[in-house]
């Protein structure tokens, strides 16, 4: 089991530590609920370090990742961010990513831990076509996210650059905390706002110490997994392996908006087909009527108690203190405002397909 340059850290935080994507992980801290509100109404900082993050660089760079992202990588400025997924050659997902473009011919990589050998495997079977420069650095990254309404302001004492300047997905490599080459980007998975940070391993406990004084007038807490969970699933974020797989269709996953159909170099007419046409099934959001929690792999049934499809991930809301949850459904049943029922504990419980986000 891996861990990060940051575990003793958590360790003497009594953090409740558990295995995620190979890595002893903080799952939480002072319980989940509580963090969860930390981060929607203050700021909180996460250690995902877990995650794997690539260079691709040279002049075959851009060639490279248009023909293995989804999204439109040669539209994207020196700057900013993407997020993308690979295509798999099969209709299904590889993984998901963000894609940062840090100088004309150099990309950063942000992959999920789960898959960093799977990615590396991938990226260079493709690479063989473009004889890109290819380099694994996630052994020696730390990433810390920042996230909460009060992230910019609490974290703007360790930098020179604006960061309440700065657009939604966009990044600058500076020094932070008084720490010379840190990526700082204005990505996140929870929707409330905020700043991811990427350096290396060897100056990470200067930098977590630096952003819990610093985010201390702001009631800044260390927050674990369980709530970085909740949070993206109250904005309806797809996760690798719930909502997402290599089974999976990314249409039916309603990732067509970063489907950039001209562009594709793998599976190019397939999802140009599903994109026309529609999928089968279709991923949708949905609030449960009644008390009760969804969880993974419960069953979505229909009117008659009949198997529409399954729960990939589930929770009780802490903002709305309500169930809800996402699932494939047939798409007959897809529409807002359908009702459909979830099997808890063998009985159906009402529930509502909803526009995400929840909150």
């Amino acid at each position: 089991m891996k861990r990060t340059a940051l575990y003793e850290k958590h360790r003497a935080l009594g953090a409740k530590l558990v295995p995620f994507g190979g890595f002893e992980m903080p799952v939480q801290y002072a319980g989940v609920k509580q963090e969860h509100m930390t981060v929607r109404n203050h700021l909180g900082v996460f250690d995902v370090s877990h995650m794997g993050e690539f260079y691709v660089r040279g002049p075959q760079a851009a060639a490279l990742l248009q023909h293995v992202c989804s999204n439109n990588i040669e539209a994207m400025p020196v700057g900013k961010a993407q997020y993308n997924y690979f295509p798999n050659g099969k209709g299904g997902v590889v993984d998901d990513l963000i894609v940062y473009r840090l100088e004309e011919d150099t990309y950063f990589l942000v992959v999920n831990a789960s898959n960093i050998a799977k990615d590396w495997d991938w990226l260079q079977q493709q690479n063989t076509k473009f004889n890109a420069e290819l380099e694994d650095c996630s052994a020696t990254t730390s990433l810390l996210a920042i996230q909460g309404p009060k992230a910019l302001e609490a974290m703007q004492t360790l930098t020179a650059i604006d960061l309440s300047a700065m657009p939604f997905y966009a990044h600058q490599t500076t020094t932070f905390a008084g720490v010379p080459n840190v990526l700082v980007a204005t990505t996140g998975y929870t929707g409330a706002g905020g700043i991811e940070i990427y350096f290396d391993n060897n100056d990470a406990d200067t930098i977590w110490e630096a952003v819990l004084e610093a985010g201390a007038a702001h009631h800044i807490a260390p927050i674990g997994l369980a709530a970085r969970d909740t949070l993206r699933l109250e904005m309806g974020y797809c996760l690798y392996g719930n909502e997402i797989d290599d089974t999976t269709s990314p249409i039916a996953a309603g990732l067509g908006w970063v489907t950039k159909v001209p562009q594709l170099g793998i599976d190019k007419a397939l999802l140009e087909q599903k994109k026309k046409e529609g999928t089968a099934t279709k991923l949708v959001a949905f609030k449960l009527n009644d008390r009760g929690i969804p969880r993974t792999g419960y069953t979505i049934v229909d009117e008659t108690g009949s198997p529409l499809g399954n729960v990939t991930s589930g929770t009780q809301s802490p903002i709305l203190n309500q169930g809800i949850g996402l699932g494939y459904v047939a798409r007959s049943h897809a529409k807002v405002g359908q009702q459909i029922g979830i099997r808890i504990r063998e009985k159906n419980i009402a529930a509502t397909v909803v526009k995400l986000p929840f909150i």
